[in-house]
């Protein structure tokens, strides 16, 4: 079996959002649950999007749809934790990207989870995948390491 790959640091993402954890967010283990993961990373690429003016909340232009996503879990945080995500491009296309997303505990400086979400713009009446546009593409270049 292959050696697994460590833990990534904070300085190996471009950009940072932080999030609180709430108390519901633990397990009967005392950690957070599996699927809080998904759902932190889900808040901080979207506001990033939304920061970045890349996500149109009303949907009648465009969507986008994650269409594959992955965690990989290296340690434990939980309540009352600061979770700090970090951003970065993993790959960039015509449509579709991924953002790749590193959770850290407090000020720890080694991330305790990271995964990755693959998105497409499609438009939102045809649903089919819809070219990104300059500032959109420039926005995602942003986050690139």
């Amino acid at each position: 079996m292959p050696d697994r790959t460590p833990p990534g640091a904070r300085a190996d993402y471009a950009a940072f959002r932080t999030l609180p954890t709430r108390w519901a967010d633990n397990d009967a283990y005392g950690h957070l649950n599996n699927i809080v993961h998904y759902a932190l990373f889900d808040t901080a690429v979207t506001l990033w999007q939304m920061e970045a003016g890349c996500f149109d909340l009303t949907g009648t232009e465009a969507k986008l749809l994650v269409v594959e996503s992955g965690c990989r879990y290296h340690a434990e945080a939980g309540f009352p934790d600061t979770i700090h995500a970090g951003l970065r491009l993993g790959r960039l296309g015509r449509s579709s990207w991924t953002t790749e997303i590193g959770l850290f505990r407090n000020d720890e400086a080694i991330a305790f989870a990271e995964g990755f979400f693959a998105q497409v713009q499609v438009g939102a009446a045809s649903g089919q995948p819809v070219a990104l546009d300059a500032a959109a593409r420039a926005a995602l270049e942003g986050l690139a390491i």
